[in-house]
C-alpha cells in the first residue's frame, strides 16, 4: 500500500518523451500487480493459460515494458521484493484479509450478473506468487533485461541504485522509494494513461510525475528525516498511524516541535513504541550492491517457445514484441559503434 504523502507531495508532471532514453530502476513488484488487477475478463477473471497458470502478468510485462524500450529509448531495470522486514507483518495479514474479502463479494456479483461490480471487486484480489515472479525472471531474461533480487524492500534497493547514480530514478506507484532516499521518484510509467478506481468503479486519466526529493523537502523546510517522521505519523507498511493524524497535520507537527521524541505527550504517547526500529527500516534498509545494469540478449527461438508453446500467446502478439526488441538492439550497437569511432 505505501504511505500516503499525495497532499503534501510536490510534484511535476511530465511526458515519457521527457524520460526518452533515461535508465530507471522499477519496483517490479508495484509493476506486475497493477497488471494481475487490470487485465481480466470483464466478469473480472485473470487471464490463464490452458493449463490454469495466470498470464496478465506477463502479458502486461512483455507490452508495457518492451513499449517503453523501443518507443522512448527508456532503459528498465526491474528490482523484485526480497524477504520483508518482521515489522510488515501486520500490513501483509491486513492485505490478505482485504483479498479474502474481495473474493467473497467478487462472488457474489458474480452469482447476482452484476459483471461491473464484480470487476471491481476483482481488482482487488490479486496475489503475486513465487511461480508469477519466477515466470516474470523468465520472460525478462528471454528479453534481455536486467533484474535485480533484492534482499528486502525492492524500492529500497531502487532508492540505493539511484543514489549511487546508477539509475537516473526509481520507478514505483508508491511513495516509499522517496522515505529510501531515491533522489528522484517516477510515478505513472504507463502508456495508456489510465488507472481503475475500485472503490468507484471508475477510470481517471493518468500522466507521468516526476518528484524530485530535494525540491520536496526544501519546499517543506524539512529533512528526509522529518519526512519519516511524519510518514510514521500517519502509518507506514512498518506502523499503524495516530488516529485524526494526517500528512498535513503530521507535517505542522513535525514544523513546530521537529521531530518525534518532542511532540506533546498526548500525541507521543500514541506513537507505536518500535519506532526507532521503523525509523531504521528507511535510514539503513538491507540492500545489495551486487547487481548488473547491462542488457543481455534477445533469446528468441527460447521466447516464441516459453510465451507461444508454453503460456499460450499469439505468435503474431510475440512477434511484435521481438521486432521492438531487435530494433532496440540494433540502435544500442549502433550507437556503440557511432561511439567507438567518435573516440
Amino acid at each position: 500500500m505505501g504511505v500516503n504523502l499525495t497532499p503534501i507531495i510536490v510534484k511535476k508532471t511530465i511526458t515519457l518523451e521527457q524520460v526518452r532514453g533515461k535508465t530507471l530502476a522499477v519496483d517490479a513488484n508495484n509493476y506486475l500487480y497493477q497488471f494481475l488487477a487490470l487485465i481480466r475478463t470483464p466478469k473480472g477473471i485473470s487471464l490463464k493459460d490452458s493449463k490454469g497458470n495466470i498470464t496478465s502478468h506477463l502479458m502486461g510485462l512483455v507490452s508495457r515494458s518492451t513499449r517503453l524500450i523501443h518507443d522512448y529509448g527508456i532503459k528498465l531495470i526491474f528490482v523484485f521484493d526480497g524477504r520483508p522486514p518482521p515489522l510488515k507483518g501486520s500490513e501483509i495479514q491486513k492485505r490478505r484479509e482485504l483479498r479474502e474479502k474481495a473474493i467473497l463479494e467478487w462472488k457474489k456479483a458474480l452469482n447476482k450478473g452484476d459483471y461491473s461490480a464484480a470487476f471491481s471487486k476483482a481488482v482487488m484480489t490479486s496475489r503475486l506468487t513465487k511461480s508469477m515472479i519466477n515466470d516474470s525472471k523468465r520472460l525478462l531474461d528471454l528479453l534481455g533485461i536486467p533484474y535485480v533480487q533484492a534482499i528486502g524492500e525492492a524500492e529500497a534497493q531502487a532508492a540505493y541504485m539511484a543514489i549511487r547514480g546508477d539509475v537516473w530514478a526509481s520507478s514505483s506507484k508508491d511513495y516509499d522509494t522517496l522515505l529510501f532516499g531515491s533522489p528522484v521518484l517516477v510515478r505513472y510509467l504507463t502508456i495508456s494513461g489510465k488507472e481503475f478506481l475500485p472503490s468507484k468503479g471508475t477510470v481517471r486519466s493518468l500522466k507521468p510525475e516526476l518528484i524530485n526529493l530535494n525540491q520536496l523537502l526544501s519546499h517543506h523546510k524539512i529533512t528526509r528525516e522529518q519526512l519519516i517522521d511524519l510518514a510514521i505519523l500517519i502509518g507506514t507498511d512498518f506502523n499503524e498511524g495516530v488516529k485524526g493524524v494526517g500528512p498535513k497535520t503530521a507535517l505542522k507537527l513535525l514544523e513546530t516541535h521537529g521531530r518525534l521524541e518532542n511532540l506533546p505527550t498526548e500525541i507521543l504517547s500514541r506513537i507505536p513504541q518500535n519506532y526507532e526500529d521503523v525509523r531504521k527500516i528507511f535510514l539503513n534498509p538491507k540492500v545489495t550492491p551486487n547487481y548488473t545494469l547491462a542488457y543481455g540478449d534477445l533469446q528468441e527461438k527460447e521466447l516464441y517457445n516459453f510465451l507461444c508453446n508454453l503460456r499460450d500467446f499469439s505468435k503474431k502478439r510475440v512477434e511484435t514484441v521481438v521486432q521492438r526488441m531487435k530494433k532496440f538492439y540494433s540502435r544500442k550497437k549502433q550507437v556503440g559503434l557511432e561511439t567507438w569511432f567518435t573516440s
